[in-house]
């Protein structure tokens, strides 16, 4: 008997044997019902037995060795995406759910083996489309899965990001009071000022942890564009990203109309990143310059800082989610979640900008920015 005829005329003893071993994966499985550890084993199973009776010619079954392959058992693929999905929400690990793969194709192969009287070649075929289908809905089960791992890891992060805020502002507000109601001094004075910095530096994590989320729920950045002077914000940001350091004074350059319709508070986190990103990696923090210049139809934002290189090989992937700094790897102390630069990249593609880094030993790192003025 083929194998696709063998696995529709057994399918429900197979199923058994799936559930039977279901149970025993624990403890993910203790509180759940038949139906649920039988979940989708018969449909992808019915599934894997149409995709064998499916034409297949031998580039089409290289192709699909290598995951190449057309996508021929939509229900297939729809059944093992399902069961991926499902076996997150019962608690299933990854390591789990893929067993069950496992051990459903030995079954399947031990008990049709076991039926056969004479080999035929066209068994040996049979086993190796079955072993494309298992592979197949495998495949689909474990991006499903990891895709539900992710979204439940974002959610998560999402939480705890916005139910920070509440505390982190009373201490924020209450540390300002206490400064505004006493008058300070000495020990105190520069206590109340750490727990201050301390409070800014952890509202900045929030913010950026918060948009790294938005981003991976598939939300873009939301803006609200309004006329603007870049150089203003410059000048702004600079003052900020300053406040209480003496040894900090970049040098500010604008040539131009600077102005544009862009949103300020975005505007605002792609300054306060970049020129804190100068000051924390530059050799001097005096040696940080801004450019705001104007062009005809854009303005052009450049922050420039001399320092330790950035290495050719971390240019690709520097605005990417956190990524380790060479200072992070070296193991200096950070108030970075490395989402710095991942964000001020979201601020500019929402604008409708470009941004370019160049860096070596000789002429420093240069971050250029354009914006459009209508952006």
């Amino acid at each position: 008997m083929r194998l696709s005829e063998f696995i529709r005329q057994h399918v429900d003893r197979i199923v058994d044997e799936w559930e039977q071993f279901a149970r025993t994966i624990t403890p993910a499985a203790e509180n759940m019902d038949r139906l649920a550890l039988r979940d989708h084993a018969k449909a992808i199973l019915l599934a894997a037995a149409r995709d064998m009776t499916t034409a297949q010619t031998a580039s089409e079954q290289r192709a699909k060795a290598k995951g190449e392959g057309p996508e021929k058992t939509p229900s297939l693929d729809e059944a093992g995406a399902s069961h991926g999905e499902l076996r997150h929400t019962v608690g299933f690990d990854l390591v789990q759910m893929t067993s069950e793969f496992r051990h459903l194709r030995a079954c399947v192969i031990r008990l049709w083996v076991d039926t056969l009287e004479s080999p035929d070649l066209n068994y040996f075929q049979d086993m190796i489309r079955f072993n494309e289908a298992i592979d197949e809905a495998l495949a689909e089960s474990t991006a499903a899965y990891a895709e539900q791992v992710n979204h439940s890891r974002d959610i998560f992060l999402a939480i705890l990001g916005h139910d920070l805020r509440a505390p982190l502002q009373a201490v924020s507000m209450s540390t300002e009071m206490l400064m505004r109601k006493i008058a300070l001094e000495g020990e105190a004075l520069a206590c109340a000022n750490n727990i201050k910095r301390g409070a800014r530096h952890m509202a900045v994590m929030v913010s950026d942890l918060l948009e790294l989320v938005r981003s991976r729920l598939g939300k873009s950045l939301p803006i609200e564009p309004a006329p603007m002077d870049l150089a203003d914000a410059a000048h702004a940001a600079i003052a900020v990203a300053c406040a209480g350091n003496p040894e900090c004074d970049p040098t500010v350059n604008v040539v131009g109309d600077t102005r544009g319709v862009w949103d300020a508070g975005r505007i605002d986190q792609l300054l306060q990143n970049l020129i804190g990103n100068a000051l924390q990696h530059g050799l001097n923090k005096r040696d940080v310059n801004v450019t705001v210049s104007g062009e005809l139809d854009a303005v052009r934002l450049t922050v420039h800082n001399f320092g330790v290189p950035i290495p050719e090989e971390a240019i690709g992937t520097l605005f990417d989610p956190l990524v380790r700094s060479a200072d992070e790897e070296l193991g200096q102390p950070t108030t970075s979640l490395g989402l710095g630069l991942f964000i001020v990249k979201e601020v500019v593609d929402a604008h409708g900008g470009t941004i370019e880094v160049s860096s070596n030993e000789t002429d420093g790192t240069l971050f250029t920015v354009v914006l459009p003025r209508n952006g």
